[in-house]
């Protein structure tokens, strides 16, 4: 997977305009907490069965994009 731009959508009227995997209501944040914490793949999967292995990807990498584009202000 090279995009995460189909799996991630922002809409203000969903979860007051934080990144989601598109068609839920399950934050990207939400995801890599989950992940943080030592949470497989497949136990969040088990946990929330309207997600796939793509999407929780997606959300990695939309972070990892987030990261490359962070700049410091000094």
């Amino acid at each position: 997977m090279h995009s995460y731009q189909q799996y991630i959508s922002i809409d203000p009227e969903i979860r007051f305009g934080r990144p989601c995997v598109t068609g839920t209501r399950i934050a990207v944040a939400d995801v890599l907490g989950w992940l943080g914490s030592g949470q497989s793949v497949e136990e969040i999967i088990e946990d929330f069965p309207e997600l796939t292995k793509e999407q929780i990807q997606a959300c990695l990498l939309y972070a990892a994009d987030r990261e490359r584009h962070l700049r410091i202000a000094g």
